[in-house]
């Protein structure tokens, strides 16, 4: 019998690849509960010689599975999706933060994300361009790093197709923008962590001070903004183009008093991001992405209370 705490401890691994897969952390979740009971249960131990390549395979044939069902869903989902936030408030990773608990791991899914410079909530978002198996090939082989083989056996297609796979997975996202077409997004950690609070804050103070020339200077000119609330909260059905048209949003906001009462820094599934409240509780979560010109490129605006409710009973559990 197989030790399970030596088997638990691939949980985070786990959650990482499938969350990473999905962009929900509540289906993650589900997968990597059910595969480990699974394998608890029915697994044949003794015939298994490496517990992680045997754990990887089950969450990543669950979730190919689940993310072929899931587009039908997301047909009949209100507006624009975007991928479920997952939060930590001190920047050192989504693995902690101040919103986890102080012994570490708190129970919420977000504390097992671990955090990859190289996978971002912006790339979280370019990632729905591939089909489930280049986004399985791609994760597994980026993020992981298991050779042809390995990918080979998991996703049940040849080595040579799973280079195939990964090399047209690499080019759709290679220098792509997301959502709507523009200017390329660069990787967001290339701005140090002080460097992007600084300029999410400065935008949103300028959005608050009704400068929306300062606004529109920091915006790239094929800027585009993303909101997601899902049917569930007031957003834009359709994506917003333009550092003009962009700004008049943030303006239109600020003059009806929905701008929110502080912005809380956090660590945005590996990248930084802002908690916006609204009497004291999170209204939504912003990401921002930049070109290479250091202006704002992307602005991903997260408000379905569904994808907001781990960070909302975290806040309540805190006050």
């Amino acid at each position: 019998m197989s030790d399970m705490s030596t088997v638990d401890s691939y949980r985070p691994l786990l959650m990482t690849l499938a969350y990473r897969m999905l962009g929900s952390l509540s289906e993650a979740e589900d997968i990597v509960q059910d595969a480990l009971a699974d394998y608890a249960i029915t697994a044949d131990h003794a015939s298994i010689k490496h517990e992680k390549a045997y754990l990887v395979r089950m969450v990543t044939n669950r979730s190919l599975n689940l993310k072929q069902s899931a587009r039908k869903r997301r047909e009949l989902y209100v507006g624009q999706w975007l991928p479920e936030p997952a939060i930590a408030v001190d920047g050192v990773g989504c693995a902690s933060g101040a919103l986890g608990s102080a012994t570490g791991k708190s129970g919420n899914p977000a504390d097992y994300i671990e955090r990859q410079e190289n996978i971002t909530y912006v790339m979280l978002v370019m990632l729905e361009r591939l089909t489930a198996v280049e986004r399985a090939v791609f994760l597994l082989r980026e993020t992981l790093d298991f050779d042809y083989g390995e990918i080979a056996d998991i996703v049940q297609k040849s080595e040579a197709n799973c280079r195939k796979i990964f090399s047209r997975a690499k080019e759709k996202l290679q220098g792509s923008a997301v959502e709507g077409g523009g200017a390329e997004v660069i990787d967001p950690m290339r701005l140090n962590e002080e460097q992007a609070y600084a300029f999410a804050k400065a935008f949103m103070q300028a959005a608050e001070t009704g400068n929306s020339s300062a606004l529109v200077d920091m915006l790239a000119h094929d800027a585009v903004l993303v909101t997601d609330g899902g049917g569930k909260a007031r957003a834009a059905i359709n994506p917003i183009e333009g550092s003009e048209r962009i700004a008049a949003f943030f303006m239109g906001n600020a003059r009806k008093g929905t701008m929110g009462d502080s912005f809380l820094p956090v660590d945005v599934s590996g990248q930084p991001g802002l908690i916006v409240t609204q009497n004291g509780q999170p209204a939504r979560i912003m990401v921002f992405g930049w070109d290479a010109e250091k202006r704002i490129s992307r602005i991903f605006i997260i408000m379905n209370p569904d994808k907001l409710a781990g960070v909302t009973d975290r806040f309540a559990a805190l006050s």
